[in-house]
């Protein structure tokens, strides 16, 4: 079958019924290139130079042949010449073709082209009368053929809905969503280069585990046909992590994805990317140095400033950063003073006059948690640890020495929201088993985001663990406020969407 006869049966009537106008036009022009004897959908391409190259450094390459390609963004014909903006990874460079230059045959394909084409072409670098850097092409190659038309080109693609579904038009036509995931890749790659620099070694755990421990989460649930066994998508690497400290491994960290099947909204996506590390013979004051460490340097050495604007406000991450016990935080932003809310029903009678629903059987640790949640969080603009959280909530955490209703644990904040997480992590087995005890209990009470019973994590603990500190970062979190995001949509490449009707 020749070339044009396969462009024929290309598409049948009854794919093209309900393409629109534009649609088919560009379709027609497929099957003229064919006739012509072109692939549409060209082979491998030889470029000497990417475009922001050969612009930022004009005085190098003036006058100078080079190769190039990429998507046409924009194209202006003149009669017997004709420019075009070409765009490639690194931005964009003008591109100037002219019928003298190329001849008849390659000039006529070159009118033929269409916004959105991918072409390769080399040739002369100049600057235009208007100052303008641009490539005099002596050929131009087809690439590749768009079949459907960018959005238009004044407005952009603006619809939220549109741009997290179609992440692939959101990058081409809106340069500063491009920058937004360069600028995540950069600062995970100072992460991993920072903790590598601290002789801290990278693994891999699972993903899907028979027991969804490391965090109090609701999971996602699979079953393996083979093996006739319900798994679960990983809530955190937490307990896999901290089986590889008994193994003999000192300081190891991993960054991967984690999955809790829970709410979606402007911070929580049920697939999120987390940093977890766990050192040797560390305590949560390490850890703490450790996140300034982290995310200031980031800060510094990727974006270029320690005072980067979220949302019309200035955050400001040189170290060190602020450090308050919870019960503190609750006494300063409150007024409310937990240490004498210990008889019966004080602290209950206190959270209601503030305004907290609370229930009459909860806990003081569970007021405590959720007057800070409600009333403390929001005003935690400046990063700021909030330290000692109560046993009841922390499963993982080493006890206080002198308060053991509290923990060696802490949370970082910034901006009201949630970025950190870290402990002196608890190596006690025997500890650790009554704890799971009691969070097996809240699940048969019905909370299905308490943690599961892990024997096996118990019996590892039992060969010795050294003391340690762990902790977890949330990367979208992070990247979202460095990079100024409004929603986790905006940092993650591609969002869970609800299927449309």
């Amino acid at each position: 079958m020749s070339i044009k006869d396969q462009d024929k049966v290309s598409f049948p009537e009854s794919q093209t019924d309900d393409l629109s106008e534009l649609m088919q036009i560009r379709r027609d022009k497929l099957v003229e290139l064919r006739d012509k004897g072109i692939d549409p959908f060209g082979q491998r391409f030889i470029r000497t130079n990417m475009a922001i190259e050969v612009c930022d450094a004009f005085e190098e390459y003036e006058g100078k042949e080079v190769t190039l390609a990429g998507r046409i963004m924009a194209k202006r014909v003149m009669g017997k010449a004709s420019f075009a903006h070409v765009q490639d990874s690194s931005g964009q460079i003008q591109v100037y073709v002219r019928l003298n230059d190329v001849g008849d045959d390659i000039y006529d394909i070159f009118l033929k082209l269409d916004i959105g084409d991918f072409i390769g072409f080399n040739g002369k670098v100049f600057k235009t009368k208007m100052g303008e850097v641009t490539v005099s092409a002596e050929q131009v190659t087809v690439l590749s053929k768009s079949l459907r038309p960018l959005p238009e080109k004044w407005h952009g693609l603006k619809d939220v809905e549109i741009r997290y579904r179609q992440r692939y038009v959101d990058l081409i036509v809106n340069p500063q969503v491009r920058e937004t995931f360069v600028l995540r890749s950069q600062i995970i790659a100072h992460i991993r280069r920072r903790l590598d620099q601290r002789g801290f070694l990278e693994v891999e755990t699972p993903m899907m585990q028979p027991i969804a421990g490391g965090a109090n989460a609701r999971p996602f649930t699979t079953h393996h046909n083979t093996l006739d066994m319900k798994l679960f998508m990983r809530i955190a690497p937490e307990l896999y992590l901290k089986r590889l400290l008994v193994g003999g491994f000192e300081n190891v960290y991993e960054i991967n994805r984690s999955f809790r099947n829970e709410g979606i909204s402007t911070r929580h996506n049920p697939e999120f990317t987390m940093l977890e590390l766990y050192q040797s013979y560390a305590d949560y004051h390490d850890m703490m140095e450790i996140t300034e460490d982290l995310i200031s340097s980031a800060a510094r050495d990727v974006l270029g400033k320690t005072k980067i604007t979220y949302e019309d406000t200035e955050i400001d991450y040189s170290t060190p950063w602020n450090r308050i016990t919870m019960l503190d935080a609750v006494k300063q932003y409150t007024g409310i003073d937990f240490e004498n809310l210990r008889e019966e029903g004080a602290a209950y009678k206190a959270a209601k006059d503030a305004g907290i629903d609370v229930q009459t059987t909860d806990s003081w640790a569970t007021i405590l948690y959720a007057v800070f949640e409600e009333k403390v969080e929001p005003k935690l603009i400046q990063p700021t640890f909030i330290l000692d959280f109560p046993i009841e909530i922390s499963p993982l955490a080493k006890r206080k020495a002198d308060r053991p209703e509290l923990t060696y644990r802490f949370e970082l904040f910034i901006y009201g929201r949630e970025i950190a997480n870290a402990f002196s992590e608890l190596n006690d087995p025997i500890d650790q088993k009554n704890r799971f005890l009691n969070q097996a209990e809240k699940r048969e009470s019905g909370d299905d985001e308490a943690h599961m019973m892990d024997e096996d994590y118990v019996t590892a603990l039992e060969y010795g663990m050294p003391p340690a500190g762990g902790l977890g970062i949330g990367i979208d979190r992070t990247v979202m406020l460095l990079t100024n995001s409004s929603s986790i949509r905006d940092v993650i490449l591609f969002p869970l969407m609800k299927p449309r009707d």
